[in-house]
């Protein structure tokens, strides 16, 4: 079994940009340039540029694709109308979380599905199993995919103008076809961050052009995977692997909005019915300590004076100037203003349970 680590079409720009190049999920991808405080500042005040073509792009086509589909997430793709998206996820037959997830309707009979990097191989198997029944018509398109999120309150003007298209005018979860910088590129107002931007889908082989067209202006900074983390936390956005896995429901992660049992039949619809009936046992919650200590994942979690698992995500919220971070813990300790206790080096620190997002004033909000 090979163990070489992938690298995207803008790996030489990101060393030659001084990147901190680290392994994420079968990948070399870039960190951090100046700092991820400094890169996280950038996109709450201006606008951000991230590297994410490691994601993976599952296309459906055909007169099934919206069976399809709609077999294999929770949510209802019914209510998709041509050219615009949803955030959810799939699950196994027990409620697990297979994924997190965008659909994406780009027409009537093509739909695409957008993963997360170390899910790709098993997503697309586990979309072929479930689905070889209706139509065969899926294509794993990744590989030839490069993707980019431009992100911050500058974003829409410096995407806007690499273009004639009215992008500008896209409502949140929309999408387009336009020219940018001369290529053909896919525009959706999506993101990762609670601010306002897009995620551009286009060619692998245009991918330098595109991003040197996106820099040249000085509005926009290069930015790695630690300011994207710290940022999607900063929203309470979930992050597969971490605050979501296959033991956990959508249910249990505070995710039942996307849980619609009303569409029908989807893969894991009656273990969630089931779960919905005889309540819940542990949720997802954020909270801050009262001391300025650094929640890192991995960290034991304690309700009520007894182990509630282990924090999830953690950080020093850039922003706020607060440790923040997400756990699981039993129902009667999930309220807002509940008490934790987060073990740090030995030491047990107090905890509160906030409601999220932590970060208020995205302008995406």
């Amino acid at each position: 079994m090979s163990t070489t680590l992938r690298r995207t079409a803008l790996f030489d720009r990101h060393v030659d940009a001084g990147a901190q190049i680290v392994e994420f999920a079968g990948w070399e991808m870039p960190v951090q340039y100046e700092g991820v405080a400094a890169e996280h500042r950038a996109v709450r005040e201006s606008a951000g540029v991230f590297d994410v073509s490691h994601m993976g792009e599952v296309a459906f086509f055909g007169p099934r694709a919206a069976e399809m589909v709609q077999r294999l997430v929770t949510n209802d793709v019914g209510k998709l109308r041509d050219r615009t998206a949803m955030y959810s996820v799939a699950c196994k037959p027990d409620g697990g979380i297979v994924d997190d997830l965008i659909v994406y309707r780009q027409g009537d009979e093509h739909y695409l599905i957008v993963v997360n990097a170390g899910n790709i191989d098993k997503d697309v198997a586990w979309f072929q199993e479930h689905t070889k029944s209706i139509s065969p018509n899926l294509n794993n398109e990744s590989d030839q995919t490069a993707l980019l999120a431009v992100q911050g309150p500058k974003a829409i003007g410096v995407v806007a103008s690499l273009t004639g298209a009215p992008i500008a005018e896209l409502a949140a979860f929309a999408m387009t076809e336009a020219d940018l910088a001369g290529k053909k590129t896919w525009v959706a107002r999506t993101g990762y961050t609670g601010e306002d931007g897009f995620e551009l889908y286009f060619g692998g082989e245009h991918a330098v052009k595109i991003w040197n067209a996106l820099t040249a202006s000085g509005e926009v900074t290069p930015t790695g995977l630690g300011a994207r983390d710290s940022l999607r936390l900063e929203m309470g956005m979930a992050l597969y692997g971490n605050d979501l896995d296959d033991t956990t429901t959508p249910l249990e992660a505070s995710l039942g909005w996307l849980v619609k049992m009303k569409k029908g039949d989807f893969v894991g619809r009656d273990a969630l019915a089931k779960q919905k009936e005889r309540g819940l046992e542990r949720k997802l919650v954020g909270f801050t300590t009262v001391e300025r200590s650094f929640p890192r994942h991995g960290y034991p979690v304690f309700a009520a004076g007894r182990p509630s698992g282990e924090v999830r995500s953690g950080t020093m919220s850039p922003t706020l100037g607060i440790p923040i971070g997400t756990a699981y813990v039993p129902p009667a300790s999930a309220a807002e203003g509940a008490a934790l206790e987060i073990e740090i080096r030995g030491k047990r620190i107090q905890a509160t349970v906030q409601k999220m997002p932590f970060y208020k004033n995205g302008s995406r909000l």
